[in-house]
C-alpha cells in the first residue's frame, strides 16, 4: 500500500516535470529525495546558472516541510555554507518561538514543491539578510556589493563548467 505522503509527491512529481525553469528527477528511484536543477532568475547575478540541489521529503509530508540543500557551491545570506537553504516556508508549522515569522509564513500542507523551487529561486535574487544563514555572505552583501556581485558571478559561471 502506498503511503499518503508517497502518493502526495507521486502526483506532485509528475506535475512539476513540465516546468521549464527548473528540472526535477529522482535520486535512486526513490521518492523522497529529488535531485532538482534550477535555471537561475533572468536579470540576476544568477542569471543563466545551473543550480543543483537536493529536496527530502519527510514521511510526514505534506504535514511536515521538505529540506532543501544545494548541491552547487552557493555564496548567498540565506543560504549556509553547507548549502541549506533558510526560508519561513520551509520551517515547521506553528508558532515562531522567536516572534520573527507569522504562522502564516512557515510551512502549510497547502504548499508543494513547486511553490518551494519558485520561493527558493526569488530568494535568490532577493535576499533576506535580516535573517541570514550566511552571516559573512549578508555582511559582504550589505556593506561590499561589488565583492560580493563578483563571488557570485564566478559560482554562477562554474555551474556552467
Amino acid at each position: 500500500m502506498v503511503s499518503r505522503s508517497a502518493a502526495f509527491l507521486n502526483r506532485e512529481f509528475r506535475r512539476i516535470k513540465e516546468n521549464t525553469s527548473f528540472s526535477v528527477g529522482l535520486v535512486d528511484g526513490n521518492i523522497y529525495t529529488w535531485e532538482i536543477i534550477i535555471l537561475g532568475p533572468e536579470d540576476s547575478l544568477y542569471e543563466n546558472g545551473l543550480f543543483k540541489a537536493i529536496m527530502v521529503f519527510p514521511e510526514k509530508y505534506p504535514d511536515s516541510p521538505p529540506k532543501f540543500k544545494f548541491i552547487s557551491e552557493m555564496w548567498h545570506p540565506n543560504i549556509d555554507k553547507e548549502g541549506n537553504v533558510c526560508i519561513s516556508i520551509l520551517h515547521e508549522p506553528g508558532d515562531d518561538a522567536y516572534g520573527y515569522e507569522s504562522v502564516s509564513e512557515r510551512w502549510m500542507p497547502v504548499r508543494n514543491p513547486e511553490s518551494v523551487i519558485i520561493s527558493i529561486t526569488s530568494l535568490l535574487d532577493c535576499p533576506n539578510t535580516d535573517s541570514p544563514a550566511n552571516i559573512d555572505a549578508a555582511r559582504e552583501y550589505r556593506d561590499a556589493r561589488e565583492i560580493y556581485n563578483r563571488k557570485v558571478r564566478r559560482l554562477t559561471q562554474k555551474t556552467l563548467e
